[in-house]
């Protein structure tokens, strides 16, 4: 049964019982619904989504990418043959599938040939449903061959005679497009004497003397490899003679007076006839049985190629070209026959059955010859292929009947002839499922009084459910109107009234089950306009007042606006709206127009409107004032080659005196309709003296100006053409680069129109190398801005220089400017690369320069990718992560940052330059030593009792290294918050859980917790906790889990808190290290999280949480550090204005501290040298290790949990936990400035984090043969 949504409908009265509404349906074919929770649950063979054409032609320079996506329920397997037999991938270590895809991806870039891969590939997508296939996929290397080597004799002809020059290219894939130039580079000019025609050669009705030249030279283009081959030149010299003897046309090509033409349906047809004669035929076509079709023929060629797109069987016939001249015609019979490779009159579409259904496969196709139909099932000929006793096949259709879940499948119908094949998958799937209703319950509709309502009932189910809707929870009856059943399930109640409100239920039945929904209809009043606006007249500065008062649905929220003119109304306070009015005072004459009062609700919407018209007393007379009116009888006197005197003679001033005239031009030859300013002089003058320019056709209005405005332009004056001369400059902006490596690209800013001082207007471009004795070579081109010199060096400096001329003369000798020829890859990798390792985190790379011969381009820097070596873990996978670092310019070292300690690396090195990058040196191997550890991941007491404590931890996220032991230090605290005695306790690194015996009852306690390596102490983690007063389990109030979410100048605090209800929690928070008092802010309620404000950015901050109420307690610390202050741009840091002055600063004060120290010295004085560290440091406070160099802007919020960043090699950490600055000798400029190498707009060192991905080499060591494709496009099977 094949549910679909149709327009017909089915009228059901309504009766005194209740109202059943049935939904039958021929029995056919279900469709799916595209609901996505359906198809989620529904099994579906697999069907193909996405494949490469049929005639793949790749690129051998790139991997070869053969497409099969396929979707299905279960996801689909995918296999490949190749050649007809089983493609093994495994085997061959340059063949990858992609995951959860059919997708090959050949990677031939790094090894292999694409002519390896030659053949003929097919996709299969398999599930438990069945099998889909791909068409066959013919996969070629493009090829661009080299032209034969032949020598071509000079060409000599007299005046008159034909001439055709072969071309005959070489033979690549896919053809070569063909076209004729000179030796530079510039296209031969065609005509309906000279042209080029289908297969390339160079045709001549007859030759002329100008015609002589050198360098006929024939060009072949391979897109697919973006080469391009060249044919030695052809010379041709044409001798004048004293008459040229007149002849009758004769065709060149094609020959004889008839021929036949083959195309296929679908393609372009061209037909072609060129002939000879003097003088030069020309070409007509007729159609000798019919006419040409008037949308789809087009002409090329000068007439001398007929074109019919899209062609079809009715283009077959007899066409006639006719070549004609003064002395006589000729005439040439096409006869042209359109074949067809086979096209759909019907293919085949998925079938979706339930049980015991009939249904059917219909595969139709045409094609000239007609096509052969065959039938697979599941990539099987259908005749060798499992019987199926519910299947039955009759030529292009099979045929179902009485189909059981077994008989799903997936079938391939394939038909073919001599010129190609269709292949189209089609499934039948058969489903029992039982009935589902899509649509939403209790769904709830409102609508409009006396307008139609739709109630949905959205279903699917197989067999195909029958639906049923009721009114009223015991299905009321309905004695009104008449219904409307549609075939997708929807109720439509044509008319709905107020008694329509209620309660409806739809019922799906099959013989599997039964599905009921529930939606509800409100019907509302409709919105109203009780009183209208009605038109007003008034007078101006008069008030007017509008009513608009509506009624509407008490259930909705109703909204008036006005409008005026159907906008918004101005925004000026005279204009005021109230409940039911809208007034305007002091009306003023732009008030006037229509005023619209719209209301609307959710479901309606009214509107009425009125007209308002303002009128006004006739008002007194008073001087007018006003702009001038414009000048007039313009007329220009003394006409000079480089000067004009204009006059004129002043309009009205209209009572204000006019200050000045304003003169314009437009120069009708250059920039017709455009006027530029001439000049200005003073309102007491009528005549002016006019600077021109050479070549300028000129026209001159005036305009005058008052202290209200300036008036509008005068007519213009009669034009006035200025003689030509040379140009007087030359183009700016001229540049010399390379586009290619064998190429340099000349560009310029052409002159204007108006600076070209004459006709003609053309540039002569020069050039040489800078570097060599060579004179400079020029080329005198059209009125352009590029000119391409081919054939250059690679990366050589240029003098470059382009003067301007026209017919009159040069302009003055242009300035020389340096430009460079086309970059290439860097052709040497950097050698000698060193590493050596500074401590856990950071590392230095040397290595030497690259010779800049070798460069070959600018040099734009050096980059070293990175990478960790993967655990044993690790290694299946395919893709390593690779970080980059860029070093601007020539440095020949560079700092690694943010390693990881404890891990093993690999590093290349590469030169790069505007084209690249260079081959990558040798990978160089190297490790990190042992860093301290990251604070323990937990910390928590549990089974307090009279005299102890539980404790229980998780390791360090982080390690680092090999842990050796963890440190606990624990501390009673009074009730007056006062620490005792630190106890300091060693634990082995195998423990995760540790008792403490011998503790005081009733004690509170504090203890800091931190774990070891090798390297020295990580980062701690603290908790306090309390023994019971007795033997009884006491509730330990308790606040754990505290994190801190950083930004730039907030952070969001969160903690779990265990105990009695109601208390009043609180945070404090203070600068971590510093000894000010902590700030403290309330929570309001008993929520478990607050918000940060108003921090600093880059600071790291210390924070706790505690609870006021009978029993006060706080958490244990959390460090956190915001982020750094956004940076506006990427900038060096070393060029900007804030940093060289601060560098001036400290050089200055270490200036002054060396005079002092100077002095005291030389008075015997002594000066400590380490202030007096406090003696009773915090226990928190961890020491740091000298030997720790990690890069401070790596740190996460874990590792600075309860530590702060540690500082470089003979630094020491002050007593009160703050660094100084001038304490870390790091700068970033040694870790890298090029583009992976920077801060960006966020701040954070991209360097680190932007990984490139690169594919691992797959194992495999087998390899397939390629056999060439034969006749693969023309049949499938």
């Amino acid at each position: 049964m094949q549910l679909k949504i149709m327009p017909k409908k089915k009228r059901l009265p309504a009766g005194r019982v209740p109202l059943i509404l049935f939904l039958c349906q021929m029995i056919s074919a279900l469709e799916v619904p595209l609901d996505p929770k359906l198809l989620e649950d529904l099994v579906q063979p697999p069907t193909i989504t996405q494949q490469s054409p049929k005639d793949y032609i790749v690129d051998p320079r790139e991997n070869i990418v053969i497409q099969c996506e396929a979707k299905g329920k279960p996801p689909p397997s995918f296999s490949w043959t190749r050649n007809g037999t089983h493609f093994d991938i495994d085997k061959d270590p340059l063949v990858t599938m992609r995951p959860g895809s059919g997708t090959l991806v050949i990677n031939i870039m790094s090894e292999g040939k694409a002519e390896t891969y030659e053949g003929i590939y097919q996709c299969t997508a398999r599930n438990e449903r069945g099998a889909a296939i791909s068409n066959n996929i013919v996969i070629r290397p493009s090829r661009s061959p080299l032209w034969t080597k032949e020598k071509l004799e000079p060409i000599t002809l007299q005046n008159g005679q034909p001439l055709v020059l072969p071309c005959r290219p070489p033979v690549g894939l896919p053809p070569a497009i063909i076209f004729w130039m000179d030796n530079s580079f510039q296209r031969l000019p065609q005509s309906e004497r000279v042209s080029q025609g289908l297969n390339g050669d160079l045709y001549f009705s007859n030759v002329l003397p100008e015609d002589t030249r050198e360098d006929y030279i024939c060009y072949a283009r391979f897109n697919h490899t973006q080469t391009i081959q060249q044919k030695q030149p052809i010379s041709l010299k044409v001798i004048s003679a004293k008459s040229s003897r007149e002849r009758p046309p004769t065709f060149l090509t094609p020959e004889g007076n008839a021929s036949h033409k083959e195309e296929l349906r679908g393609n372009v047809l061209s037909l072609e006839c060129i002939a000879e004669g003097l003088p030069t035929p020309i070409i007509y076509w007729i159609k000798e049985d019919g006419i040409l079709p008037t949308n789809r023929t087009f002409y090329r060629n000068f007439k001398k190629t007929l074109q019919i797109i899209q062609v079809s069987e009715s283009d077959s016939g007899n066409y006639q070209c006719i070549a004609k001249n003064a002395l006589g015609a000729i005439h040439h019979t096409i006869s042209v026959t359109v074949k067809a490779a086979p096209y759909w009159i019907m293919a085949p579409r998925n079938l979706v059955l339930s049980p015991g259904e009939d249904g059917t496969l219909i595969c139709r196709a045409y094609g000239n010859p007609k096509p052969r139909i065959s039938w697979l099932t599941n990539g099987v000929p259908i005749e060798i292929a499992p019987d199926d006793p519910s299947r039955r096949i009759d030529g292009d259709t099979i045929i179902f009947s009485n189909v059981q879940e077994r008989s799903s499948a997936v079938y391939q119908c394939n038909a073919s002839n001599e010129y190609g094949y269709l292949l189209a998958n089609a499934f039948v799937n058969v489903l029992a499922e039982p009935p589902r209703i899509l649509t939403s319950e209790n769904t709830l509709y409102q609508v409009i009084a006396n307008r139609p309502a739709f109630l949905d009932c959205a279903f699917f189910g197989s067999p195909l459910p029958t639906i049923e809707w009721f009114k009223g929870a015991k299905g009321s009856a309905l004695h009104e109107d008449i219904y409307v059943l549609h075939e997708n399930g929807t109720l439509e109640i044509p008319v709905a009234q107020k008694d329509s409100t209620g309660t409806y239920t739809c019922v799906a039945r099959n013989k599997l089950g039964i599905a009921k929904n529930e939606v509800h209809l409100e019907v509302k009043d409709p919105t109203r306009i009780l009183k209208q606006p009605e038109y007003a007249i008034v007078q101006r500065g008069s008030t007017v007042s509008f009513e608009c008062k509506v009624k509407h649905d008490h259930t909705l929220i109703a909204t008036v606006t006005w409008l005026k003119d159907n906008g918004a109304l101005p925004n000026d306070e005279r204009f005021t709206v109230d409940k039911d009015h809208l007034v305007v005072t002091d009306v003023r004459d732009d008030d006037g127009g229509t005023y619209t009062c719209a209301a609307n609700t959710t479901l309606d919407d009214v509107s009425a409107s009125a007209e308002l018209s303002v009128v006004a007393p006739t008002p007194t007379p008073a001087p007018i004032y006003d702009v001038p009116n414009p000048p007039f009888d313009l007329e220009l006197t003394n006409q000079l080659d480089k000067s004009v005197q204009l006059s004129w003679t002043p309009g009205d001033d209209n009572n204000s005196p006019i200050t000045k005239f304003v003169i314009e031009y437009e120069d009708a030859m250059h920039e017709a309709g455009l006027w530029h300013h001439q000049a200005e002089v003073s309102g007491t003058q009528t005549t002016a003296q006019l600077k021109l320019s050479p070549y300028v056709n000129y026209s001159f209005r005036v305009m005058a100006e008052n202290s209200i405005g300036r008036s509008l332009p005068s007519e213009g004056s009669e034009q006035y053409l200025t003689k030509a001369a040379e140009p007087d400059k030359n183009p700016t902006a001229v540049e010399g680069l390379g586009s290619e490596p064998d190429n340099l690209v000349i560009t310029w800013k052409p002159l204007n129109g108006f600076e070209s001082n004459g006709p003609g207007l053309q540039y002569r471009v020069s050039w040489r190398q800078r570097d060599g004795d060579d004179e400079w070579t020029s080329v005198v081109v059209a009125n352009v801005s590029k000119y391409i010199v081919s054939g250059t060096p690679t990366f050589v400096p240029y003098l470059i220089k382009v003067q301007a001329l026209n017919d009159v003369g040069f302009a003055p000798e242009p300035a020389v400017v340096m430009g460079h020829s086309g970059e290439d890859l860097p052709m040497v990798a950097p050698g000698n690369v060193h590493v050596n390792v500074l401590n856990s985190t950071l590392a230095e790379v040397q290595w030497d320069s690259v010779p800049l011969k070798s460069i070959r381009g600018h040099l734009q820097g050096y980059r070293i990718y990175y990478w960790k070596a993967q655990s044993p873990s690790q290694r299946n996978r395919r893709h390593v992560e690779k970080k980059i670092l860029t070093f601007q310019g020539s440095k020949t070292h560079g700092m690694l940052p943010g390693l990881e300690p404890f891990s093993h690396y690999s590093l290349n090195v590469r030169v790069v330059n505007g084209k690249g990058e260079g081959p990558a040196s040798p990978d160089r191997a190297f490790s990190t030593p042992e860093g301290v550890p990251s604070a323990p991941s937990s910390l928590k007491i549990v089974n307090p009792t009279l005299d102890s404590l539980t404790l229980e931890w998780d390791p360090p996220s982080h390690p680092n290294g090999v842990l050796t032991e963890y440190t606990l230090k624990y501390q009673p605290i009074n009730s007056t918050h006062e620490l005792g005695p630190l106890i300091d306790l060693k634990i082995p690194a195998n423990k995760t859980r540790w008792t403490l015996k011998n503790l005081n009852f009733s004690t509170r306690y504090k203890f800091y917790f931190y774990a070891q390596t090798s390297a020295g102490s990580g980062s701690q983690i603290t908790e306090e906790a309390i023994t019971t007063m007795d033997e009884v389990q006491a509730v330990n109030p308790r606040i754990s889990n505290l994190t801190a979410t950083a930004a730039e100048n907030s952070a969001n605090i969160s903690w779990k808190y265990e105990g009695p209800e109601h208390v009043i929690f609180y945070v404090e928070y203070g600068v971590a290290g510093s000894k000010e008092e902590w700030r403290k802010e309330i929570v309001n309620g008993s929520r478990s999280f607050f918000g940060l404000k108003g921090l600093m950015p880059g600071t790291a901050y210390k924070v706790q949480v505690g609870a006021e109420g009978n029993s006060d307690f706080v958490s244990s610390e959390a460090v956190f550090e915001t982020g750094p202050a956004m940076a506006s741009r990427q900038v060096d840091i070393a060029t900007q204005g804030w940093f060289i002055g601060l560098m001036c600063a400290v050089a200055l004060l270490i200036l002054i501290l060396l005079i002092v120290c100077f002095i005291r010295r030389n008075k015997g004085g002594k000066y400590p040298v380490k202030e007096k560290e406090d003696a009773h440091a915090d226990p928190e406070i961890q020491p740091m290790k000298e030997d720790d160099g990690t890069f401070g802007e790596y740190r996460s919020l874990e590792s600075d949990a309860e530590d702060h960043k540690p500082l470089k090699k003979g630094s020491r950490t002050p007593s009160d936990r703050t660094v100084k600055k001038e304490d870390s000798d790091d700068s970033l400029v040694d870790y890298g400035e090029g583009v992976n190498g920077q801060f960006n707009e966020d701040g954070s060192f991209i360097g680190q984090y932007s990984g490139k991905k690169e594919k691992e080499p797959v194992e495999g060591n087998e390899s397939s043969e390629a056999p060439s494709p034969v006749n693969a496009m023309n049949s499938f099977v």
